[in-house]
């Protein structure tokens, strides 16, 4: 393995690793449901893929052929976090879970009050 390669796979996952922690002070800082939700889904989801990627190139330079699990790995991470994430904010939002009060814009209100005259 070159050491351009190790590099590579250093920074990759050091970008995991942090974009990791950012998304652990965005649960524990941000004021509501939906924005810890955001910060759970998006910045874990980038994170992990980063580091599989990370992983997978590993396992390229070292044996030479890409591992199918990894791959798998990569594929359903990126397929299921992002639409968990957003399942869970509508679920939070239909059993009553208001938003923060500096919330600007609610943009189901206007939906669901539109179903609901009809």
């Amino acid at each position: 393995m070159s050491a351009g390669i190790e590099i590579t796979i250093c920074v990759l996952v050091l970008i995991g690793t942090f974009l990791s922690i950012v998304s652990s002070v965005g649960v524990l800082r941000l004021p509501d449901v939906y924005t810890r939700n955001h910060a759970a889904s998006k910045s874990t989801t980038l994170g992990v893929l980063v580091t599989l990627g990370a992983t997978l190139l590993y396992f390229y330079s070292a044996d030479g052929e890409i591992n199918p699990r990894i791959l798998l790995g990569i594929v359903f991470i990126f397929l299921t976090a992002p639409v968990s994430g957003h399942l869970i904010a509508r679920a939070a939002y239909f059993s009553g879970v208001k938003l923060h009060k500096r919330s600007v814009q609610d943009d189901l209100d206007v939906k669901t009050k539109e179903i609901k005259s009809k």
